[in-house]
């Protein structure tokens, strides 16, 4: 045992010697593997980063709420149907909220979007104003990292108070604190209480534009009945969101006043209506991904495989000379076998190190528009790009392996370059 033993760390220090010979030859030769790595690490941590975008809008629209809206979220379907659509109505809206009993809070917004706001000289646009309630300030999704949000006299007295989105707070303020400065909406100033934590994923990047104003100030810029309501309705715990849809389903189409056989006139959606749009992505990064990882990993196998066979040839008298003094057929096949390895190894490091590089210098470089981004390659995808390395490794240095394995010593003897 311990001479088997001896016998294959001479076998490695030899294959490392070999590899090392060749420094260039070696590193262009595990480029393909290098490459391809490279491309599963990536598409490993895209589909991660994936992941964290989508629980993070679940956590932000809230995983046990359901909103009652003109519109439908998941897009789709007739749009000039959806057009014609009536609005939903202030009083209907709190005609549904008033019937409602399942839920465990209920509260009422209205949307204006694309608006431009103003702090004295400075400027945001794309802006989404929503008037709500001040119970909104309650839920738990609804944090809000400085100062407070409105309280419910403010909401009756229609104040002209205002909670910003952290994206206003960078746009308009940069690092200063925003709470107590004024912000003029429609020519009409607006006292900041609260900015919100940030919120904004993939999917809602909107949530860190808004401006939260009391439900009757928003009626005071806008109007009681030029935009459609949106209703927001918290079940009890997610166990209870389809019982609560199917109550909000039964008063919306009685307030709305529908026929039997009529078609619901309104939507109700939930976070997990960008279910969809995730399997979309996901997808697309799988196919891109997986094809070009599979043609880097080819060449790959395809590359190690002739530089194997070349470094079997060129090394023929040195086979022959190790068979003569005692060498056994396995030691020859696990030399080169560890060599095809090392060298598969060796890109796969290498594509690893450049690739964390990589996702560290895209997090850090768009840590405010895309938070979501990993900064580091998760490990158990490492492990994975390494042991596929090493199976590519095996399966391009098998056959040369052999080939040198299976030489008659003699005539390896015999043979000249």
């Amino acid at each position: 045992m311990k001479r088997w033993a001896t016998e294959y760390v001479e076998v490695l220090q030899s294959a490392v010697e070999s590899l090392r010979a060749n420094p260039l030859r070696s590193l262009l030769t595990s480029l393909g593997v290098m490459i391809g790595v490279a491309f599963v690490s990536l598409m490993g941590w895209a589909l991660r980063s994936l992941d964290a975008a989508w629980e993070a809008t679940l956590s932000s629209l809230g995983s046990d709420m359901l909103y009652v809206d003109k519109w439908n979220w998941a897009g789709g379907g007739n749009w000039r149907l959806l057009m014609n659509r009536k609005n939903i109505t202030i009083d209907q809206a709190e005609e549904v909220a008033r019937r409602l009993q399942s839920a465990d809070m209920v509260y009422i917004s209205a949307d204006s979007w694309g608006r431009t706001i103003v702090h004295a000289d400075q400027r945001a646009s794309g802006v989404v104003i929503e008037g709500t309630m001040a119970i909104f300030g309650m839920l738990p999704s609804t944090n809000v990292a400085e100062g407070r949000f409105f309280t419910e006299m403010e909401e009756r007295n229609a104040t002209a108070v205002a909670v910003i989105g952290d994206g206003i707070r960078s746009t308009l303020f940069g690092n200063r604190s925003p709470i107590g400065q004024v912000i003029r909406i429609e020519g009409r100033p607006f006292r900041i209480v609260g900015v919100m934590e940030k919120r904004g994923t993939l999917f809602t990047d909107f949530l860190d534009r808004m401006v939260y104003i009391p439900l009757p100030a928003f009626f005071g810029l806008y109007g009681r009945y030029s935009r459609s309501m949106t209703i927001a309705a918290k079940a009890q715990s997610p166990d209870q969101l389809d019982a609560l849809r199917d109550e909000l389903t039964g008063i919306m189409r009685a307030v709305r006043k529908l026929a039997p056989n009529a078609e619901n006139d309104f939507s109700i959606n939930e976070a997990q209506v960008f279910r969809d749009q995730v399997a979309n992505i996901r997808a697309v990064i799988w196919g891109v991904g997986i094809g070009l990882t599979a043609l880097s990993f080819l060449v790959g196998v395809i590359g190690i495989t002739n530089v194997m066979f070349v470094a079997v040839v060129e090394r023929t008298k040195e086979i022959g000379i190790r068979r003569a003094v005692g060498a056994r057929r396995s030691s020859i096949l696990v030399q080169f076998l560890c060599e095809a390895m090392m060298l598969c190894v060796a890109g796969a490091v290498v594509g690893v190190i450049v690739c964390s590089a990589l996702v560290a210098v895209l997090a850090l470089a768009l840590r405010e528009s895309a938070a979501f981004l990993l900064p580091l390659l998760p490990a158990e995808i490492v492990l994975v790009a390494v042991v596929i390395s090493i199976a590519v490794g095996i399966i391009a240095g098998f056959v040369p392996a052999l080939r040198a394995a299976r030489l008659d010593p003699v005539e390896a003897l015999r043979y000249e370059a």
